[in-house]
């Protein structure tokens, strides 16, 4: 079955009810979004994203719930996964989600807009056809956080990444979105 792409109201519906099965189960579920299903539900910076990133706890009863939200509101299988846990850095800065009520099953958490880019940064994939890739998600946070230079960028990615270095063709990406950003500026300052 192909991905159908998930808008914030569908997310948050998907959410609510894993909130209501795990509270029905006499627990509480911990989910940690990251990905497209922040941009989508905290910056709104994205309207859709084909699936949610995250790590649940726990996890044996969060993929029995997720395979029953999924059956119920003939989601896609996978449509909340922890593909993203290859991406993660062992110190994750994680805030809770406290805007969004979706009942006392459920316990949210997304991660900080520093960890979010160096994750982007981390993978920093290029769009494909019918594949976004990472850029517009990197080219926003620069904006959001006012870094203006390679150096911010990569001290932001080594924070959470001590062990790595940043590619050398991330870099380089960084160096033409904030190129753009800054050209952008400029023509809306005239």
């Amino acid at each position: 079955m192909p991905y159908e792409q998930l808008n914030k109201e569908r997310i948050l519906a998907a959410l609510r009810r894993l909130g209501e099965l795990a509270l029905a189960e006499g627990t509480q579920l911990e989910i940690a979004l990251y990905g497209g299903a922040v941009f989508t539900l905290v910056y709104e910076s994205r309207a859709t994203t084909k699936d949610v990133d995250a790590i649940a706890r726990p996890s044996d009863l969060a993929k029995r719930l997720v395979a029953q939200v999924a059956s119920e509101q003939k989601l896609v299988d996978e449509w909340l996964n922890d593909d993203v846990k290859m991406f993660l850095a062992g110190v994750g800065a994680l805030r809770p989600l406290d805007t969004l009520a979706l009942g006392e099953g459920i316990r949210i958490s997304v991660p900080t807009a520093a960890y979010l880019l160096a994750l982007k940064l981390r993978s920093c994939r290029r769009p494909l056809a019918g594949v976004a890739g990472d850029y517009e998600d990197i080219r926003f946070l620069l904006k959001k956080m006012n870094i203006t230079s390679v150096a911010e960028a990569e001290a932001v990615f080594e924070r959470f990444f001590p062990e790595d270095a940043m590619l050398t063709t991330t870099a380089e990406t960084v160096r033409n979105l904030l190129k753009e950003i800054s050209e952008t500026r400029a023509v809306k300052s005239k």
